[in-house]
């Protein structure tokens, strides 16, 4: 929930600073880059070191990424340069606390429950992505300004801290040897396992088309014409589609035929967001980006499902690594490339050519990898 609200918080602050599009996609890209050069060694350190201790010391770079935005505020420094230096070191943070999440949950249940562990977990997840945007852009309308947003993600941060120490600490692990090939083996397990590397590369692509939410604070400002609360709302919308999916795939699994319902509901993903680049009214761009995180939920249950439960625990760190750097590639390009496009174009065709792009990333995607197409609920690997 913290990062959700300092997310608002910084895209409003540079929008106000600089009025233009590109400089929320740079956002995304300083998110990006940390991960990008950092995934092996992130998946290797997870795989390594005891899981728990890392998602402690990532909560506390948290608290410090917080704490930093806040002074920046403070002084009143208008540089987004600055901005950008913390939003560096936050992706340092995000790369290491990703992969620590995603391996550290299928050791904390059955390996039988784990598809229904995924839709809680994300059903928290989306929560605090609905709660946090619009809290966020609560404190920074009703405060006129993002110190007061920091100043709270700092408290939110460190009581996630608190409670990350209390997960009991798994028993060692076996070391393997730190070599390239054990850094390499996360890339080549992908490479090899064609359903995986369709799942992640296909959220890949279609999610770097589909991205609009980087552009929400200028269909906040300049189109639909509300506030830093209005995009607080507006930014909550997928996440409550994505809780509402969730809660729905919890009560009633999916069964069968797990890659096909993939390819449609990624296909529904983009379709919404060329519904929302069109909409000129707060209700129907509301309900759009509703169905886009749901849609999207749909993929996210599907994908992890298919990376956790066919690896191997000792691999799963590794492995994760690789997923949310393809994760990370999707949404923070995404920003990026959106950023780019809507300085060029203008920010409505923008978001409609890129919703259009991720169905035709599905169609190419079912046409080249029939094993996805075909894909069902894995076999459990330990």
């Amino acid at each position: 929930m913290a990062l959700e609200m300092v997310a608002v918080a910084i895209g409003w602050q540079v929008y106000e600073i600089t009025r233009r599009p590109l400089d929320l996609g740079l956002v995304g890209l300083t998110l990006f880059l940390p991960g990008f050069f950092l995934f092996l060694v992130t998946g290797h350190a997870v795989d390594r070191f005891n899981r728990r201790n890392l998602l402690v010391l990532c909560q506390c770079g948290f608290v410090l990424c917080s704490t930093l935005l806040l002074l920046i505020s403070l002084r009143g420094l208008k540089s987004v340069h600055a901005i950008y230096m913390v939003t560096g070191l936050l992706g340092v943070v995000r790369a290491f606390n990703g992969p620590t999440g995603q391996a550290l949950l299928p050791t904390l249940v059955a390996l039988e429950h784990y598809p229904n562990a995924v839709a809680w977990s994300a059903t928290v997840f989306q929560l605090a992505t609905i709660m946090g945007p619009m809290m966020g852009g609560l404190i920074y309308s009703f405060s006129h300004g993002p110190a007061a947003v920091y100043a709270m993600s700092i408290v939110m941060a460190a009581t996630a801290a608190v409670c990350s120490l209390q997960i009991r600490p798994a028993p060692p692990r076996p070391r393997e040897p730190v070599s390239l090939e054990t850094i390499l083996a996360g890339l080549r397990y992908v490479w090899a396992k064609k359903v995986i590397l369709g799942s992640i590369s296909l959220d890949l692509f279609a999610m770097f088309f589909g991205g609009a939410v980087a552009l929400l604070p200028v269909f906040s400002r300049e189109i639909l014409h509300t506030g830093p609360l209005g995009l607080g709302i507006l930014r909550s919308g997928p996440g409550l589609g994505a809780a509402t999916m969730a809660l729905i795939v919890a009560h009633r699994p999916l069964r069968g035929k797990a890659g096909a319902t993939m390819l449609w509901w990624v296909a529904a993903f983009g379709a919404f967001t060329v519904v929302f680049g069109l909409s000129r009214n707060i209700v129907l761009s509301l309900a759009a980006l509703f169905m886009v995180g749901a849609a999207d939920m749909v993929s996210v249950i599907i994908r992890n499902t298919l990376v956790q439960l066919t690896t191997p625990d000792a691999m799963r760190g590794r492995v994760s690594a690789v997923n949310m750097l393809f994760i990370g590639a999707s949404n923070e390009l995404g920003q990026f490339e959106s950023g780019i496009t809507a300085q060029w174009w203008g920010v409505v065709p923008a978001v409609v050519v890129g919703g259009a792009g991720a169905i035709v990333v599905v169609c190419l995607w079912a046409w080249l990898l029939p094993e996805l197409r075909r894909a069902d609920h894995p076999n459990v690997e330990t």
